[in-house]
């Protein structure tokens, strides 16, 4: 394997990925701009590279892939972000109708509490 597929992780700071570019052997990798063909020394060294330089338990900054898993994940990430299903197949919902030991418990709880509400200090 004499090169890898590499990218900075996409932005998402609940996640800890704050990262916008970063430069490497003359490289210069920014959010955005897709995967970055590198040679194998290159994507293991980018491989260990951290969102912060100097916390080591900061998450990765980049994805280091080969062709074939750098196409699964962006497969993925497209099937996570369209909708479940779009406006014009929207399946209509059916409200339930109420049961019948539900209808003569909603009269007694209606007028349960109607005595206690009132005015602060009118007792």
């Amino acid at each position: 394997m004499d090169s890898l597929l590499v990218r900075i992780k996409p932005r998402d700071p609940h996640r800890g990925h704050v990262l916008r570019r970063f430069v490497y052997r003359g490289i210069r990798f920014e959010t955005g701009k897709g995967w970055y063909q590198v040679r194998a020394e290159v994507g293991e060294y980018l491989r260990t590279v951290h969102q912060h330089a100097h916390d080591p338990h900061s998450p990765l900054a980049f994805d280091v892939c080969t062709e074939a898993e750098a196409k699964a994940l962006d497969e993925q990430e497209a099937e996570a972000t369209k909708p479940a299903r779009p406006a014009d197949r929207a399946r209509p919902a059916v409200a339930r109708e109420p049961r019948a030991e539900d209808a003569g418990d909603s009269s007694a709880t209606a007028t349960k509490g109607a005595g206690k509400r009132g005015r602060k200090g009118s007792s």
